[in-house]
């Protein structure tokens, strides 16, 4: 049996991104098959995006693992806008308000991973789950210069490049209701749309600038990478 890796993502920028830009590069380590799939009901095109609650979200995950015993399981979602408190919320987004850095996406991944093992079992492996930080649109400045080729704005690469200059990486541009990655954006560009130009910008990227410049992200990949070939060494199907 060859392994297969699904990846829950929130909308249809990621939704693209995996199959245009992630599953080429994915598909050299050895998987039979890469695929995205849409977090709560994806027939219900009217809403497609948006960050399901985490007891829908579970929903979606276990049903999969279970039913295909040979597939790999991921998400891709924003750290920015995950429910903190109530019964939309998700494990470990509260607490991590008060970590730093990337350490926020780091503990919310090891609360996910722990609330999935509480259901498939203590040793389970087949869950490898993904925060953004902060969110999408932060990878987009991991090459200014192609964001704004992406989105037709040539002109505005250096004010991009002054917004990534501020930040250790892209990934720490912060996740304020002012001064987010896309409300940034959305101050340069007020006809900013994610489905469309996020679409534009990083197929225009590319994945080897994200890589270099997003180090949370290259490690998750890193992750996916190694995957195929621990299950093909280990026989079996159940992490």
């Amino acid at each position: 049996m060859t392994a297969r890796l699904l990846i829950h993502v929130e909308g249809q920028t990621e939704e693209t991104f995996v199959n245009e830009i992630l599953r080429p590069h994915l598909y050299a380590f050895g998987y039979a098959h890469i695929g995205a799939r849409l977090l709560g009901n994806a027939r219900q095109r009217s809403r497609r995006g948006g960050i399901r609650p985490w007891n829908a979200a579970r929903h979606d995950i276990l049903r999969h693992l279970k039913e295909d015993t040979g597939c790999l399981a991921t998400t891709m979602v924003d750290y920015y806008g995950l429910p903190a408190t109530g019964a939309k919320a998700w494990p470990g987004r509260e607490k991590a308000s008060g970590s730093p850095g990337v350490q926020k996406a780091a503990s919310i991944e090891m609360a996910l991973m722990e609330d999935i093992r509480q259901e498939m079992g203590p040793g389970f492996g087949r869950f490898i789950p993904f925060v953004i930080m902060h969110e999408f649109e932060g990878l987009l400045f991991s090459d200014c210069e192609g964001f704004a080729r992406g989105i037709e704005r040539p002109e505005l690469a250096g004010e991009f490049q002054s917004i990534r200059s501020r930040f250790s990486s892209p990934e720490e541009i912060n996740d304020s209701t002012a001064t987010h990655p896309s409300k940034r954006i959305e101050q340069l560009v007020p006809n900013y749309t994610k489905p469309l130009m996020g679409v534009l910008a990083v197929l225009e990227i590319g994945l080897a600038p994200i890589r270099w410049e997003c180090p949370h992200f290259a490690e998750w990949l890193k992750r996916l990478g190694t995957w195929p070939a621990a299950f093909s060494r280990a026989g079996v199907t159940d992490g």
